[in-house]
């Protein structure tokens, strides 16, 4: 039998968690940077969240994660991905999520956007015309809860769109009925394979021109654009097109210290998921960076990046799993269940990885609770402990 704090992995090693956190919890959000964390939905585990069935969902837990966040100074990013849109959240589980979690945002005074999409039209082929107005259905509840709208990528309008005019014609009228300042979202292939040629274009260079036609277009009507490429590059480049005002949101989950850290020309801002799962480290990286002490900033990033890729890893859509298992072994959860059964979207060889990379960058707060739920779910996998 294993000690306390000492879990038998998947291949036969013993692994003792360290545990435990250094991070000093801030007296107010980073002022240098705005950076928002992509945060997923606690199931019900009671419920029938088996695929396919409408997502049942624990209320108090999940807005507790929410408080957890923004008591880190970081913003929440409501309702997108992170949150299992497209991957077992129906529309009306996100219609009321975004709606409670405005609502406590307003009573936390947190920073919060909400993910405006197209999920509630049935799966298949949708006229531009219902897109629109799908888009435009969303976009009027996320501005009825008081939320700033994310406009999503969408795979209806990826499927029906025949070339960029499509992509500028939909989003021109979405944000001209727009009455604040936006958030846009490009979305990768590598997190939904349905958005390959989003904006019209499967060279990604084209697919950037008409991003930039659309800001241009409606400079005053964009706040600034997320975008989740993997490729740092990339990000510079289209950073450097856009015009003065608009932010660039990274939500690239490999190259984010480099990008948020920013060079002589500009820097990143951040909408990312992997900083709900390293909200402490974030905030710190952050105030670091506020005081101007880089040396710090790299120095509390650093760990966090080999446990970010991990999650990340191909097939990469099912980072979310992990972000869940991390916060089960954590404490913000007593279970390990997801809403569409998705919970078993990783291997319990690629939880393993996981849990020690967390456990280097100073993620789980309580060593033995880690170790023992741990522990609990490598036995489920006939790892004897």
């Amino acid at each position: 039998m294993t000690g306390s704090a000492e879990v038998v992995l998947p291949d036969g090693r013993r692994h003792r968690l360290a545990g435990g956190s250094g991070f000093t919890r801030p007296a107010a959000p980073a002022t240098s940077r705005i950076a928002y964390a992509a945060a997923h939905v606690v199931a019900d585990p009671g419920a029938e969240n088996v695929p396919g069935a409408p997502a049942a969902v624990d209320w108090d837990t999940t807005l507790a994660f929410r408080r957890h966040l923004w008591s880190y100074g970081l913003g929440v990013a409501e309702a997108m991905d992170t949150a299992q849109r497209g991957m077992g959240l129906d529309y009306p589980a996100t219609r009321e999520l975004i709606r409670r979690s405005a609502a406590e945002a307003r009573a936390a005074g947190g920073r919060i956007v909400a993910g405006v999409g197209t999920d509630q039209l049935p799966a298949g082929p949708a006229t531009l015309a219902a897109v629109t107005a799908a888009y435009r259905e969303q976009l009027d509840d996320v501005r009825e809860a008081g939320a700033r709208p994310v406009l999503m990528c969408s795979r209806h309008l990826a499927a029906a769109a025949r070339g960029p005019e499509d992509y500028l014609r939909v989003y021109d009228e979405l944000l001209t009925a727009a009455d604040e300042p936006v958030v846009l979202h490009w979305l990768g292939p590598m997190f939904d394979p349905a958005l390959t040629g989003y904006w019209g274009a499967v060279d990604l260079d084209l697919a950037a021109d008409t991003v930039i036609e659309l800001i241009k277009a409606h400079q005053s009507r964009v706040d600034g654009i997320k975008v989740s490429l993997l490729d740092a590059g990339r990000e510079v480049a289209l950073r450097r097109r856009l015009p003065a005002g608009v932010r660039l949101y990274t939500g690239d989950d490999f190259h984010y210290p480099e990008l948020i850290r920013g060079d002589e020309v500009g820097h990143s801002d951040a909408l990312l998921g992997v900083f709900a799962a390293i909200a402490p480290a974030a905030a710190a990286a952050l105030a670091a960076l506020d005081e101007g002490d880089l040396a710090a900033y790299d120095e509390i990033f650093a760990p966090t990046v080999p446990f970010a890729r991990h999650l990340f890893a191909a097939p990469t859509w099912h980072y979310k799993t992990g972000i869940v298992f991390l916060a089960w072994l954590a404490g913000h959860q007593d279970h390990f269940t997801m809403v569409g059964g998705a919970q078993s979207g990783r291997s319990p060889a690629h939880l393993a990885t996981l849990l020690t990379l967390a456990d280097a960058a100073g993620l789980l707060p309580d060593a033995d609770l880690a170790a023992a739920r741990a522990r609990a779910l490598f036995t489920v996998a006939g790892v004897t402990q």
